[in-house]
């Protein structure tokens, strides 16, 4: 099978597409057929092998997994004898995140915990934009005090791959939601359901007077202490991206902050692949019409490494996706 493959850290000219052998298929395996797969920021950071900390994990000098990409959707080939939760013939999307990444190949082998059964109205490249995004836009809008109808809630990074997803989340729960980000993306933000959008070049979110019951910060510039001067009382901020400045400053910083104040503060680090009631969740929303993948653009299999520069410009309204087999 043909499978991109990196025999070390870099940019996108590491990679290459190779002949490899097929996986072997364990007892609680599940073998999938690629159909689509798309792009993360977390494949740009596995990639270039940082933080450098993550190396720890992911290999000190070279990377231990030669493959790359986490998000995928395809058909189920073969299952493990002990597998009872999916048959051969099931149309699957999963998160490799934890099972050793390689989304990017015309097949796939990974534990049956990796996949569940896509949603019947979606294509495959639908489906293969939510294992990642929509599921860490969902457990990052789930952390703390719950959403409620007329809540205020600001998404700062509302244009990428988890924005849209966090939109229009926020929007089925009944939320009145800002979307922060840049000059070109904000009327495709207010496209797919932002109540209000804040240009980050013209204006900053924290000096605005304004105040919101939760902050879903996926693209963290500013301090966690600016972010505590707009959160409500009782409110919540959740940072699930951003600089490693800013990752510290909520991890150290956010418990304190949370113990000295009605305000809980922090980053997300409970966030789990694949929870069966979360994708429960999203399912009911997808069919229900109030969530739907945004698609930017598609590129092939070939054209992973080009995928991968375009996603780098910061350019991408929406997910980036790769079409393995048709």
């Amino acid at each position: 099978m043909k499978a991109v493959r990196r025999a070390r850290y870099g940019s996108p000219d590491v990679l290459t597409l190779a002949e490899v052998d097929m996986p072997q298929v364990g007892d609680e395996d599940v073998l999938v057929r690629v159909r689509a797969a798309s792009l993360n920021a977390g494949d740009l950071d596995y990639m270039y092998g940082r933080p450098p900390m993550a190396r720890l994990a992911t290999g000190l000098r070279v990377p231990k997994n030669r493959g790359l990409g986490l998000d995928v959707a395809g058909e189920v080939q073969a299952v493990g004898k002990d597998v009872t939760q999916l048959k051969v013939g099931d149309e699957v999307f999963g998160d490799m995140t934890m099972f050793g990444y390689g989304a990017f190949a015309e097949y796939v082998c990974a534990s049956h915990k990796a996949f569940a059964i896509k949603p019947a109205g979606m294509t495959f490249e639908q489906a293969a934009t939510v294992p990642q995004s929509a599921i860490l836009a969902l457990q990052g809008l789930s952390r703390g005090r719950s959403i409620q109808p007329g809540h205020k809630v600001l998404i700062n990074g509302a244009s990428g791959s988890v924005g849209p997803f966090a939109v229009q989340i926020a929007k089925a729960l009944g939320a009145e939601v800002t979307g922060v980000c840049s000059t070109a993306k904000m009327a495709f933000v207010q496209g797919f359901g932002a109540d209000h959008v804040i240009d980050y070049a013209k204006e900053d979110f924290t000096r605005t007077g304004q105040r919101y019951d939760r902050i879903l910060d996926v693209s963290a510039h500013r301090s966690i202490f600016a972010n505590r001067r707009v959160l409500n009382s009782g409110g919540t901020y959740v940072l699930i991206g951003g600089s490693s400045v800013r990752v510290l400053e909520s991890t150290f910083l956010g418990p304190v902050i949370s113990l000295a104040g009605n305000r809980t503060m922090g980053i997300d680090w409970s966030w789990k692949p694949m929870k069966p009631e979360d994708v429960a969740t999203l399912t009911r929303m997808i069919d229900a019409g109030t969530v739907a993948p945004v698609i930017d653009r598609t590129y092939r299999l070939a054209e992973v490494a080009d995928a991968l520069r375009y996603l780098e410009q910061g350019r991408a309204q929406g997910k980036v996706v790769i079409t393995v087999l048709e």
